[in-house]
């Protein structure tokens, strides 16, 4: 929906920053309770799921589902309840005073959107490796995104970065098209789950690296080749690829919070078996809270949790709330 359909002068119940499963799910059991619910939404629904060509592990789906439908279904159900979306960058928050009101700033616009919960679930960034060449070839053979780039390389040879299950997952994609993929992880062994692991290691496409770091990106016009180190021996090699994915990891996106709410030293939110953050009415829900498991089932079970202690929220500070 467009926002300038959105009234800013009311007051909703709930705003839910992330539009990924884990927001998803929150303004489906927001809705459902009948609260009026926002969602705002950066990029595009879905977040990393709608980048994922096949979810395997999501309960229900024999044989799997795509990430893009499962994200969609999610969405067009929340929007059968009532869920209005609202696009754009939150770019600073205000958690109101003994009013209750929250205010919600979108794209720098002077005028707040306003509420009385919020429900962060802003996800995650990933990490970049942060060597020369990187950002000069993004685009130009960097990518952060197999389902969206891989198709451009079409009988080439590429390389993957990093060894977990999204590299590895990302890494058989790539075995579509590339006519070779290297796995260049850090260590001995891979940490993605030992299903991928099988995969990747009977897939005559795929060669893994091991103990191996990139230490530069280099080309003309698009990527020629990487300098890969090898942690233990200290050997440089030279390794002819003409496109790298790169999936080492993570890092938090919520600048607009500032230290509003408790985070984590590596700047992951801090929430309680409630969902609740350190500051009353916030909650937050999926992958930018402090957790070991980061999963689209995770997110989704977050979202629901997230949902039930907002609304309790809500209608304990409007004397709704039944005891």
């Amino acid at each position: 929906m467009d926002k300038d359909l959105i009234n800013k002068t009311d007051v909703y119940d709930v705003i839910i920053i992330g539009g990924g499963p884990a927001g998803l799910t929150a303004g489906i059991y927001t809705t459902r309770a009948r609260l009026s619910v926002v969602l705002i939404e950066k990029l595009g629904i879905g977040g990393q799921t709608s980048l994922t060509d096949k979810v395997e592990n999501y309960p229900g789906f024999i044989g799997g589902i795509s990430g893009p439908e499962l994200v969609h279904n999610m969405e067009e159900q929340a929007k059968s309840f009532g869920m209005r979306t609202v696009f754009g960058e939150v770019t600073k928050v205000d958690f109101g005073d003994e009013s209750n009101i929250k205010k919600i700033f979108v794209d720098n616009d002077p005028v707040p959107y306003q509420c009385l919960s919020i429900i962060i679930a802003a996800g995650h960034e990933q990490r970049n490796l942060g060597v020369p060449g990187e950002r000069e070839f993004i685009g130009k053979g960097v990518s952060y995104c197999a389902t969206c780039d891989g198709a451009f390389f079409r009988d080439l040879p590429v390389a993957v970065v990093g060894g977990g299950d999204v590299a590895l997952e990302d890494g058989i994609f790539l075995t579509r098209f590339a006519k070779k993929v290297y796995i260049i992880h850090r260590r001995d062994r891979l940490r993605a789950t030992k299903i991928l692991q099988e995969r990747a290691f009977s897939n005559n496409k795929i060669e893994v690296v091991f103990d191996s770091v990139v230490d530069e990106i280099f080309g003309q016009t698009m990527i020629d080749g990487l300098k890969v180190k090898n942690l233990k021996t200290g050997e440089r090699k030279d390794l002819e690829v003409n496109g790298v994915f790169v999936f080492i990891g993570w890092t938090s996106s919520l600048s607009f919070l500032d230290n509003m709410v408790k985070r984590s030293d590596d700047g992951y939110i801090l929430v309680d078996n409630e969902m609740k953050t350190s500051r009353e009415g916030i909650f937050a829900c999926g992958d930018c809270c402090k957790k070991n498991l980061k999963q689209v089932v995770t997110a989704c079970g977050d979202g629901a949790t997230a949902a039930f202690s907002a609304q309790r929220y809500v209608e304990r500070i409007k004397g709704e709330e039944y005891v």
